[in-house]
């Protein structure tokens, strides 16, 4: 069985920072939050999301507040985030991977009905077993969706040669509740100091990733 990777999309393929960033500080500013800089964000950020605006805001929200702050990000996200463009060298990954016969999923906490036609935007649908976007709240962590993720594509697809590839400690935490390999990206939403602790490789590029997954699984 062939290795299979399962792709992050948000700060991962979807190079979508600066929009992340715009779409989280508009949030703040609703509860009276002050903006942050991409370099705090990325050292601030974690998952679950409600506990990353805890640090960010100084308190905790409320349950008012919360659909505020989560409406407004959505909202504002939306409105960015069509200016983004895929990160550097990942169509040519994607397509060379699939050339090499390698088989590769998208699994993300975007939104599914806003994930589906933005995958199919880029013209990327092709190289995908299967695309999942997250269906329920938005405030849930990666693990049980990627549980679903793999027994959808089961049994062509081994959790145990499959690497998912992401930019935050939570995709490395619900690979290995599967029993899955993971391999984190330094371009999306946290520094490389606050990857490095979680014990998994920590990659600068996705070049560097893809290289990775295929020697982890070979």
């Amino acid at each position: 069985m062939r290795t299979h990777i399962v792709w992050d999309w948000n700060g991962t393929l979807l190079h979508d920072m600066a929009a992340v960033l715009g779409a989280s500080n508009a949030a703040f500013a609703v509860v009276g939050g002050a903006p942050l800089t991409l370099e705090q964000y990325r050292e601030m950020y974690e998952i679950p999301i409600p506990r990353f605006y805890h640090r960010a805001l100084g308190f905790q929200p409320s349950g008012a507040e919360w659909e505020r702050l989560d409406a407004t990000f959505q909202q504002r996200y939306s409105e960015l985030s069509s200016g983004c463009t895929l990160t550097a060298g990942a169509p040519e990954l994607l397509a060379a991977w699939a050339a090499e016969g390698g088989t590769q999923s998208l699994l993300s906490m975007y939104e599914h009905e806003r994930l589906l036609p933005a995958v199919e935007a880029f013209g990327i649908r092709r190289h995908f077993l299967r695309v999942d976007g997250r269906t329920g709240p938005s405030h849930g962590q990666k693990a049980a969706s990627l549980v679903r993720h793999l027994a959808a594509l089961a049994p062509a697809v081994d959790p145990a040669r499959t690497v998912v590839i992401g930019d935050a400690a939570d995709d490395a935490l619900a690979a290995r509740q599967v029993g899955a390999h993971a391999v984190l990206y330094t371009g999306g939403s946290h520094t490389r100091a606050n990857l490095e602790p979680v014990g998994v490789p920590v990659v600068d590029s996705l070049a560097e990733a893809v290289e990775l997954a295929r020697r982890i699984t070979g």
